[in-house]
């Protein structure tokens, strides 16, 4: 009975030392905790994810927000690298940097409504005639249900669901929508989204995260690539007009890496910085869509993605404090057949992938 008893506490303390073995990081992957409830009492939850990089990343349930993203510089010191807040209530009154999902369709529609089959659609209405990210309570104003996300080696994910019911904000059709964040041990953050409708519909999806590799101060001295030939034409309403621009030899050409602010003042009068739809390669392979560069941190950050478009938005109301790299269709493709289509149909689900790779150098 007593070599039985002494096996048994050899055993214990081999496990308790095994156990004791595995890295703080390695046992708090991924964790989740409560950020508040809503005015209209929903609960609210904070998902952090982390990598065995020392990244890391925060997203809360509202909005399917990143609230935070902790990466590297060339010195191995981590910032956050978003414009964000810690309060709910900020973000519920609309706080102006906010990385959310923006749905069910980005940018501008013309006329705040659209024809589909036959039948015409009429939306919320919430930029003067026009309609914008989804009407007034779009995805970005909504709470999100947390799912199991699937598992795949080095990577910590979340996985969070929409149901934007059919009529909403005046969209057709019950549009299933899922996010699935995921922070790799490559210092990648890689979001999935998927969209599926039991009636045909519309949907274009993005995150507006409004990134500041700095962690402070303005971006106009970051360094921006974007591999883009052409954009969409747009009216003084920023609504797309259908053409098709060239970029070459105009202030929005960064086919050659430029700093940003060096011609953002030439914008002037007509626009108080860039807002900017760059068409990219055509097809659903994942491609650079962009590389931005702070010099005096070293950050770097690469934008990769299956979507033909990225617009680039240089914070132009919060006097360019970040830049918004937003993967996307064109802006109003349902209004243009010219365009690659927007349209969600039964059994045909909507499916893309945005992957920002961090470096430092």
């Amino acid at each position: 009975m007593k070599i039985t008893c002494w096996r048994r506490v050899i055993v214990a303390l081999a496990v308790l030392v095994f156990v004791g073995s595995i890295p703080a990081q390695t046992l708090k992957r991924i964790e989740q905790a409560d950020f508040g409830k809503t005015q209209d009492g929903a609960e609210v939850k904070l998902i952090t994810l982390r990598n065995a990089k020392g990244m890391s990343a925060q997203i809360i349930t509202y909005g399917a927000i990143i609230k935070e993203l902790q990466a590297p510089d060339r010195k191995g010191n981590f910032t956050n690298i978003l414009l964000t807040t810690d309060s709910l209530q900020r973000f519920q009154q609309g706080f102006n940097g906010a990385a959310a999902v923006i749905g069910r369709v980005v940018n501008r529609i013309g006329g705040a409504q659209f024809e589909l089959d036959g039948t015409t659609y009429k939306l919320t209405v919430n930029e003067k005639k026009n309609t914008i990210h989804g009407g007034r309570k779009g995805f970005a104003q909504s709470v999100w249900t947390v799912e199991t996300a699937p598992i795949k080696n080095n990577e910590s994910s979340v996985k969070l669901v929409y149901l934007s019911k059919d009529g909403e904000e005046g969209f057709p059709g019950n549009l299933k929508t899922s996010v699935i964040y995921s922070l790799t041990d490559n210092n990648e953050l890689r979001i999935d989204y998927e969209a599926e409708t039991d009636k045909p519909t519309i949907a274009n999806l993005t995150n507006h995260a409004y990134w500041n590799l700095a962690g402070g101060g303005s971006c106009l001295d970051n360094i921006l690539w974007i591999p883009s030939e052409n954009y969409t034409g747009f009216d003084a309403d920023l609504i797309s007009t259908g053409e098709i621009r060239p970029l070459k030899g105009t202030l929005m050409d960064f086919n050659q890496p430029t700093r940003i602010g060096d011609r953002i003042e030439q914008l002037k009068p007509k626009m108080n910085g860039y807002d900017h739809n760059y068409i990219l390669n055509e097809g659903k392979a994942m491609k650079l869509a962009a590389r931005l560069i702070e010099p005096k941190s070293g950050r770097i950050m690469e934008v990769r993605t299956t979507q033909p478009a990225v617009q680039l938005y240089t914070g132009n109301h919060l006097e360019h404090t970040a830049v918004c790299l937003e993967t996307q269709h064109y802006p109003d493709a349902i209004h243009h057949k010219n365009f690659p289509t927007i349209v969600v149909r039964p059994g045909a689900p909507l499916k893309e992938t945005t992957l920002f790779t961090f470096l430092a150098q």
